[in-house]
């Protein structure tokens, strides 16, 4: 194993276990970082301990001339400078190369957001007569109305979930736990799912995954995103969806009711309130939309 090969190990293994990232997110570090070994070793025929601010440069135009989005331009700046802050505080370098490097312009995409009245036909679109639709409606409610990633959704354990309280422990990026409130419908939508359908699909056995397929097995992402896409068509909504989505529309929602900042970004688990921001600017959207169209010198 090369020098930067065990640089590399090391720094995703700090990424495990000392920052606590999933799985998934430390695959997605990895990816990014073997690309830019392959620039180094191939191109610039050097190692990551000999790398300067110009080579950083040069990786960024090599990124552009690819064709490569700004979006994942950035993501792959932002993956080098963490791994090259490790390497100085782990004393391999003493200069960051990425410290004085800029990212690149990046738009300001507005998130997409379901109106109320096709959420509502989301909503309904499963048929509760049947043990899937009971518990698809159940998944479908609480997303919306938890405002959950459904990485978090998925991941629920029976444990997690207070009936009484009307609250859940979610557990979001790095491990963090958050408790989220989610309403009185969907409080009985799961309740519906738990007391007449959970127990049939997991067939006695003592699981604790929330969400289960009909051989008893944990709902993924994949399958879930399968079956909203379904309900979607049934609903009449003939646009892209996502569970993410309705994440989105979760948080404009709440914020075109009146919703405090501060909350809304403590339910979505946001560290900075920037991130929640960009939903203010949708609620501000929709509102110059209004004006426009209702107000006399509009």
């Amino acid at each position: 194993m090369s020098d930067d090969d065990q640089l590399l190990d090391a720094w995703l293994a700090h990424l495990r276990v000392e920052k606590g990232l999933s799985p998934r997110s430390v695959e997605a570090y990895a990816t990014d970082l073997v690309r830019f070994a392959v620039f180094v070793r191939q191109d610039l025929q050097r190692g990551f301990c000999d790398i300067e601010g110009g080579d950083v440069a040069a990786w960024m135009i090599a990124l552009s001339k690819e064709g490569l989005a700004a979006r994942a331009q950035a993501r792959k700046l932002s993956a080098l400078r963490g791994f090259y802050k490790y390497l100085v505080a782990e004393r391999r370098v003493k200069n960051d190369p990425t410290k004085l490097i800029s990212g690149p312009r990046l738009p300001r995409k507005l998130p997409h957001v379901l109106t109320f009245p096709e959420v509502e036909a989301l909503l309904s679109a499963p048929e509760t007569s049947t043990p899937r639709g009971v518990r698809d409606r159940a998944m479908i409610q609480l997303l919306y109305a938890s405002g959950l990633r459904v990485s978090e959704l998925v991941n629920l354990k029976v444990t997690d979930v207070d009936l009484d309280q009307g609250v859940l422990a979610a557990f979001g990026k790095g491990e963090k736990r958050r408790l989220v409130p989610f309403g009185e419908v969907a409080r009985e939508a799961l309740l519906l799912y738990l007391q007449t359908v959970r127990g049939t699909f997991t067939k006695g056995r003592a699981a604790n995954d929330l969400f289960v397929t009909h051989f008893g097995s944990a709902m993924t992402r994949q399958g879930f995103w399968k079956l909203l896409k379904r309900y979607a068509l049934v609903a009449g909504i003939d646009r892209p969806i996502s569970p993410h989505k309705l994440r989105h529309s979760f948080a404009t929602h709440l914020l075109e009711r009146g919703a405090d900042l501060r909350a809304v970004q403590t339910m979505l688990g946001h560290a900075d309130i920037v991130t929640t921001q960009i939903y203010t600017h949708v609620t501000v959207a929709h509102l110059q939309a209004a004006h426009a169209r209702f107000h006399p010198r509009g």
